[in-house]
């Protein structure tokens, strides 16, 4: 089955169009014929011999791409004077930058702003450390951390290539939260140097965001972390992932009427996302747990076990249960996939309990497609965006770190992460709530507004706030 055309690969053609009836025809039929798909025309006027504009077209892949504007070139009537990738237009410079906040227009505000008058607020700090958090940037900054070792589903592809999503990540933070985020992509992957390195780095955030780091690391590396700083640090990939999945878990309950203690759960993919969903809906009170890596069930006193897969094998699967993920999946009411694609097909979803729940969550390509799901899954996620219900860290990080910079939280506890998981799910209403909508829209404004003040209410509730 082919890709269906994404905006991940489209194109702007710069044409010439010819000022005669059929042109823009010829060119709309040439593009679908090639599978293309228009996103966009700007409005124009007619007038004189020929129309120039610039046309948005999504495409299937780079290969489409190219196709398509050899395409649109062969066409009478239409000349081709340029295409690009709007992907990577969108990316030439970067996406973030540094922003002044004040003015420096005279002597006076250079006298306040740097020299003589930095000085005294200097000083200030030097006495009383925590107006750093009112007086620097440290009030609303945080570093976005990553080795490249995990990148999206690319693997381990380093410091440089990962850049792009942790700009990605820092454009999310400001455009949702008002947060300002810097990305820190860091040239080793021992843990240790990464540890040392954030430690170093530290005074300058109000927050550390881990990012792409792959497993077992990334757990050294954010518990080590946690217990040196006393600022927020979350590991994204884990954390934020595992928060919306327990959001759609709580309204996707209310489609099916299930009880959480009552819920047989299967985990596809046990590396720092699997792990942190496995631990939250523990916490949240699920049933029972079984986790599967590409070896199968994981249980205790089974081989090839790190130790983060040990603590989940005392932890989960009681009755040491053994098998395929086929097998495994066998009378289950949730399964929870962030491993790798198409690893069920539609006759495992049969052999699941009744009206059952499947957030397929692999990118780009789920453990089942929907379409294959249809009639079977009672709810359906994914972590697509051409899907319904996509789970999609977007909707927990900005707010999370909101609420925890503006009630100055020294850390992010589990009931913090679980009352954003409810706030999340609130944002649903009983009139939207159905199979098809058990999550808000990640453009939902309201979400990280109301993730920020459970989050922040709770940290007060904890205690874990500077005085």
């Amino acid at each position: 089955m082919k890709n269906a055309p994404t905006a991940a690969y489209s194109i702007t053609l710069q044409i010439s169009l010819d000022n005669v009836p059929g042109t823009l025809g010829r060119f709309a039929a040439t593009v679908g014929a090639v599978g293309g798909n228009i996103a966009a025309i700007p409005g124009f006027e007619a007038k004189g011999p020929v129309v120039v504009r610039a046309i948005d077209v999504h495409c299937r892949d780079e290969e489409h791409a190219t196709e398509l504007a050899a395409a649109v070139g062969a066409i009478d009537g239409v000349d081709l004077i340029d295409w690009w990738d709007r992907t990577f237009r969108l990316h030439e410079g970067g996406k973030i930058e540094v922003a002044a906040l004040c003015r420096v227009d005279d002597a006076d505000d250079l006298a306040m702003a740097y020299t003589p008058g930095v000085a005294r607020v200097c000083m200030a700090i030097h006495d009383d450390p925590s107006l750093a958090h009112k007086y620097t940037i440290k009030r609303n900054t945080v570093a976005i951390v990553s080795d490249g070792t995990a990148v999206l589903g690319l693997g381990d592809i380093g410091p440089l290539a990962a850049m792009p999503v942790m700009e990605g990540k820092a454009l999310l933070f400001k455009e949702f939260a008002g947060v300002d985020a810097f990305p820190l992509c860091l040239d080793t992957t021992d843990p240790e140097e990464v540890i040392e390195t954030v430690i170093r780095v530290a005074p300058t955030f109000g927050g550390i965001n881990l990012e792409d780091i792959a497993a077992p690391a990334a757990f050294e590396v954010e518990d080590r972390l946690k217990e040196i700083l006393d600022i927020p640090v979350f590991h994204d990939d884990q954390h934020g992932t595992a928060v919306v999945c327990l959001a759609a878990l709580e309204n996707s309950l209310k489609v099916v009427d299930k009880s959480i203690s009552d819920l047989s759960v299967v985990i596809s993919g046990m590396g720092a996302a699997g792990m942190a969903i496995g631990k939250i809906l523990l916490d949240a009170g699920v049933g029972e747990i079984v986790g599967c890596d590409r070896l199968g069930a994981i249980h205790s006193g089974r081989d090839r076990l790190n130790f983060a897969k040990e603590w989940f094998a005392e932890h989960t699967n009681p009755d040491r249960r053994a098998g395929t993920l086929s097998e495994m999946v066998v009378g289950a009411d949730l399964f929870v996939g962030v491993s790798a694609p198409n690893l069920l097909d539609a006759s495992d979803l049969r052999h699941m309990a009744k009206d059952p729940i499947v957030f397929a969550m692999a990118n780009p390509d789920p453990e089942i497609r929907p379409e294959e799901a249809d009639g079977l899954a009672a709810v359906m996620a994914t972590g697509r965006s051409d899907f319904p219900n996509q789970i999609n860290n977007v909707l927990a990080f900005p707010g999370i770190f909101r609420g925890a910079l503006d009630v100055h939280a020294t850390t992010i506890t589990e009931r913090m992460k679980r009352a954003a998981a409810t706030a999340i799910a609130d944002c649903v209403s009983a009139d939207e709530l159905d199979s098809q909508h058990v999550v808000p829209s990640v453009f939902d404004r309201s979400v990280a507004l109301a993730v920020a003040a459970a989050v922040g209410e709770m940290a007060v509730a904890e205690g874990v706030i500077r005085s």
